[in-house]
């Protein structure tokens, strides 16, 4: 049993059935695990093929600790609320930080209509 990330954030925990030299892999029984705070939902994926280069981190999980972990599991739909809220807020934040970097006459990538 393996926990993949990959390159655009999704952490996939599945049962590795094959792999080749380019980092290649097919997970099985995957599920899609979301983190949002103390908090995780479990999103079932099924059979995944997963492109070596889009693999950031790969490790086996020790199934006698897998039960230990200090999170708790809440319905998919709560979790994707919460993760929406979450960047959200980071968005609101990230707006509020380059209007002010901004107005001190730093440069940022946005135009003067997209700070507000």
């Amino acid at each position: 049993k393996l926990l993949v990330v990959l390159r655009d954030g999704r952490k996939l925990i599945g049962v590795l059935r094959s792999f080749d030299q380019f980092a290649n892999l097919v997970l099985q029984d995957t599920i899609e695990r979301i983190y949002v705070g103390d908090a995780y939902g479990d999103i079932p994926r099924g059979i995944f093929i997963i492109r070596g280069e889009n693999v950031v981190l790969l490790g086996e999980i020790d199934l006698n600790k897998e039960d230990e972990v200090p999170l708790r599991q809440r319905p998919v739909e709560e979790i994707l609320s919460a993760q929406r809220e979450e960047m959200d807020a980071r968005q609101k934040r990230e707006k509020l930080r380059n209007k002010l970097l901004h107005d001190q006459g730093f440069s940022v990538d946005f135009t003067e209509t997209d700070l507000y």
